[in-house]
């Protein structure tokens, strides 16, 4: 079976970081933009719970999860490096 693709855990700390230190500070003086703000962490963290729930499953069932750190999939060999090519401007 291939490996089911699933988001990077740091993917989730990296937003919970950047509405915890900084959006949560910008709307500090606004309460019902704050509380959207405290809605939506809790919402991200439920979604990163209800992600390593289902890769707890997966690996009860032996089924392989891959994260992803991109939408774009790189077949590099397991180690390797991918360098970006430069992209110039015509």
């Amino acid at each position: 079976m291939e490996p089911i693709p699933l988001p990077s855990h740091i993917h989730y700390e990296l937003l919970l970081q950047l509405l915890e230190r900084q959006t949560m500070f910008a709307v500090s003086q606004h309460p019902h933009q704050r509380e959207q703000v405290q809605q939506l962490i809790v919402t991200l963290r439920k979604a990163i719970s209800q992600q390593k729930h289902l890769e707890e499953t997966c690996d009860r069932l032996r089924v392989p999860v891959e994260y992803r750190w991109s939408l774009n999939r790189v077949d590099a060999p397991e180690g390797a490096i991918k360098v970006p090519t430069e992209v110039k401007n015509s």
